[in-house]
């Protein structure tokens, strides 16, 4: 039956968040060469795939998810190298690689959110949500920020 199904509908898949997954450095936080260590580990336990949460260069003011460039990875986690060197060594155990790729969570630090906020005219203003107080001042609605607070910033 397993043949009537894709990889990823029968397949395990073992979510890593790296910064709590294995520190290989010893500065406390979790890195991609701890992935590395581990890899044979989770091949004994039947994963077929890992889930990487972000590990992009970010200035970390929401741990990861706020991404100022998806081409680099954070120094925190390690390089491009090590990221290579995971990919290669999970793949030579028929282990997947899935990397947590969230486009829609920039850091204001990302040229996109930068370009977006330089003019009204910027062909990148309809990437994010912009707003102009109400006529009193006040945001431009209740909006709530998951993390607390009102949802809305003046730049």
């Amino acid at each position: 039956m397993a043949e009537d199904h894709l990889w990823w509908q029968t397949g395990i898949v073992y979510q890593i968040y790296p910064r709590s997954f294995q520190d290989t450095s010893g500065n406390g936080v979790g890195d991609l060469r701890g992935i590395l260590s581990r890899l044979d580990y989770l091949h004994w336990l039947g994963v077929t795939a890992i889930w990487i949460s972000p590990c992009f260069r970010s200035p970390m003011k929401d741990f990861g998810y706020d991404i100022s460039d998806y081409r680099d990875i954070d120094p925190l986690f390690g390089t491009l190298a090590d990221m290579d060197d995971v990919i290669a060594a999970a793949h030579e155990r028929g282990i997947r690689v899935i990397l947590d790729f969230v486009p829609n969570h920039t850091s204001d630090q990302h040229p996109w959110f930068i370009e977006s906020r330089s003019s009204r005219d910027s062909p990148k203003r309809d990437w994010y949500i912009w707003r102009d107080a109400r006529p009193d001042g006040s945001p431009p609605n209740n909006w709530l920020a998951n993390f607390g607070g009102v949802g809305w910033e003046w730049g």
